[in-house]
């Protein structure tokens, strides 16, 4: 059972998505906050496997949220890992871009159908993100005018590794990376889990923006 945490000012939107959520086998919403503040609060008390975040919100908006639920140090204490999964009003939204810096999955417009909302809990909570590849690039490449610093640990990859890495890093899903380094599926998950360990990164997501930040994705 996926757990969900739904943040939105809006009661009747949290009345309504829950009610959507709870119809979908597998999900279950645990909690609902109507700000910023109560999202962490509940993050840390709750530990739901997803957050459905708000971007627009009294007290604390979402993008803060999102920085303080995933924070290092909080995720340190919990027992399992949290997504968070956006929603928003405007595609290629500037806040989603931010949050997306600091670690959500990606993002939902508000006008999804309950198919589109499951599939996007779903695939979050898997380590994927919710957002077109090309989509993503976009908002990465506005967010990163100025590259950061290739750091010392991405040396630490081999040759293979960075090869996996720059596909996954385009929004390759695992069997079209296995195909293009020649490897298998399993292979590729494999190569994908030692990336994660030693750019000390949380999930696909992060690959995409830790090669846009550091300008490694037109390599």
């Amino acid at each position: 059972m996926i757990e969900v945490l739904l943040v939105d000012d809006q009661e009747l939107f949290r009345a309504g998505v829950q009610v959507i959520i709870d119809a979908q086998p597998g999900l279950r919403v645990v909690g609902s906050a109507p700000d910023g503040r109560e999202a962490v609060r509940l993050a840390d008390e709750l530990e739901p496997d997803v957050v459905l975040m708000d971007l627009r919100m009294p007290q604390m908006d979402g993008v803060e949220a999102t920085r303080q639920i995933l924070a290092p140090d909080r995720a340190a204490r919990r027992s399992k890992p949290v997504r968070v999964l956006v929603l928003t009003t405007f595609n290629l939204d500037d806040r989603a871009a931010t949050a997306i810096r600091h670690g959500a999955s990606g993002f939902l417009l508000k006008d999804s159908t309950p198919q589109q909302l499951a599939d996007g809990i779903r695939s979050v909570h898997v380590g994927n993100a919710v957002l077109a590849p090309g989509d993503l690039s976009t908002l990465l490449d506005a967010q990163f005018q100025q590259r950061r610093p290739v750091p010392a640990t991405f040396a630490a990859l081999t040759d293979k590794e960075r090869a996996v890495f720059t596909a996954a890093a385009r929004g390759l899903s695992n069997a079209e990376i296995g195909a293009a380094v020649f490897a298998s599926e399993s292979t590729v998950k494999t190569h994908v889990g030692a990336i994660l360990r030693k750019l000390s990164l949380r999930d696909r997501v992060q690959i995409v923006v830790f090669a846009h930040e550091h300008g490694l994705i037109h390599q």
